[in-house]
């Protein structure tokens, strides 16, 4: 099995948004991950979006372009990008996880790398996940 990308990045929502804007992007996402072998977990916060996402490496890079590019959000920051041996999400393309404390992006956030990655992880089982 080829080796695997793993991504961990974190922006904000741009200010001519909605937060119905987050409905509309993990629909599309969905599909579209699907066909390219994405999967990853959503997080949004009402303010911040914090995403980490796995697949095959050109797949990850193209979506990178296509965020980077998106303008629903701003101030996009890769936390941690890496070279992933086995899938971390196996049950959806997509989940989305919509939390009330802002505290937990907050913290993500102030971190970089390994740190940032790990401190995401350990989150997860704190997150209401729709997938």
């Amino acid at each position: 099995m080829p080796p695997l990308r793993e991504v961990l990045y974190i922006s904000l929502l741009a200010t001519d948004q909605s937060t119905t804007v987050v409905g509309q992007i993990v629909t599309l996402a969905r599909a579209r991950n699907l066909r390219d072998g994405i999967t990853g977990l959503l997080v949004f916060d009402g303010m911040r979006f914090c995403q980490h996402l796995e697949g095959p490496p050109a797949a990850v890079q193209a979506l990178l372009a296509r965020l980077e590019a998106d303008p629903r959000h701003v101030a996009l920051r890769v936390l941690y990008d890496g070279v992933l041996a086995q899938r971390r999400y196996q049950r959806f393309e997509m989940g989305l996880a919509e939390v009330d404390v802002h505290e937990d992006l907050v913290d993500v956030d102030a971190l970089d790398g390994r740190a940032a990655l790990e401190y995401f992880i350990a989150l997860r089982s704190r997150f209401d996940i729709s997938g």
